[in-house]
């Protein structure tokens, strides 16, 4: 199997595309690292830039990712969400809200999201407690965002079923932290560093695939493209001929890459198969503190 295609996008979209202007890495950064099994201190190379993404193959067992998939299924507390992102997802999300809106959400949710993830080897227990080993050595820490005392969500359980061109349109994740509703939360603060997505798959057929452009978009395009505060999304046709990675997924795999740079999923190539993923955000508020959020 080819696990990752990087390739450079067709120069097509017309005279009138809109030219996407931003930070592009070298060869040396723009790839993902590939493991088998978990191995955290590439998850710092990715928190401290040095590289787009990591992959770790095959680091939640088969029975765990069928469990979790089948509690996720069947949980009455289970949303779904329409619109350009549609979406079946337990947890909560902190997208175009107040503070206290999403830190009221994540209460809410808690318990139904403990529920689920309440099996033996949870991955996103194991991914956040390697990480905390690896910063420990480096006098760092890693804990879940909070604002006068409450703490952001774990993580979400989610299936997107977008069944156009994508089931997740191109967008970055550095837009929607700089939310005005939200100027009093510290995720604000990873504007600064690295802002890192976690996806653990525990469903996916053929397709699906992950794909990630080298271009983190600057303010003069956020701000043409009405992208500033939302992140999302970004026309094809403003990615044509910006170079992209495409990163096959299979269930058990983890990655995690910087979501700064525009990016976007796949649909499943059948209707009737699943993508499912237990995911969340995550970066640096300073020099040893990383938080989580979603």
């Amino acid at each position: 199997m080819t696990a990752i295609t990087t390739t450079l996008a067709p120069s097509g979209g017309g005279a009138n595309a809109p030219a996407l202007g931003g930070w592009s890495g070298d060869a040396d950064y723009f790839r993902f690292q590939e493991h088998q099994g978990y191995q955290p201190q590439a998850v710092l190379d990715v928190l401290r830039g040095k590289v787009l993404g990591a992959v770790f193959r095959g680091m939640v067992p088969a029975a765990v990712c069928t469990e979790l998939a089948e509690r996720f299924w069947r949980n009455g507390e289970a949303r779904s969400r329409d619109g350009e992102a549609p979406v079946r997802y337990i947890g909560a999300y902190h997208y175009h809200k107040t503070t206290r809106t999403y830190l009221d959400e994540c209460a809410e949710v808690e318990a139904a999201l403990d529920d689920v993830l309440a099996v033996e080897g949870d991955p996103l227990t194991v991914f956040y407690d390697g990480l905390a080993g690896a910063l420990a050595a480096e006098g760092g820490t890693v804990r879940r965002a909070a604002h006068e005392g409450r703490e952001a969500c774990r993580g979400v359980l989610r299936s997107w079923f977008g069944r156009g061109e994508f089931a997740l349109l191109p967008h970055e994740d550095r837009g929607q932290c700089g939310e005005p509703q939200q100027a009093d939360f510290e995720i604000q603060r990873t504007a600064d560093h690295q802002i890192c997505a976690l996806n653990i798959c525990l469903e996916n057929g053929a397709g699906g695939r992950l794909g990630v452009w080298n271009i983190q978009p600057d303010e003069n395009s956020k701000r043409r493209l009405g992208t500033v505060y939302t992140g999302s999304p970004y026309p094809v046709e403003a990615l044509a001929g910006i170079e992209s990675a495409w990163l096959t997924i299979d269930p058990g795999d983890v990655y995690v890459f910087n979501g700064s740079h525009v990016h976007a999923v796949e649909p499943s190539e059948a209707p009737d198969v699943r993508r499912t993923t237990l995911s969340g955000l995550f970066g640096f508020i300073d020099d040893t503190t990383v938080v989580s959020w979603t």
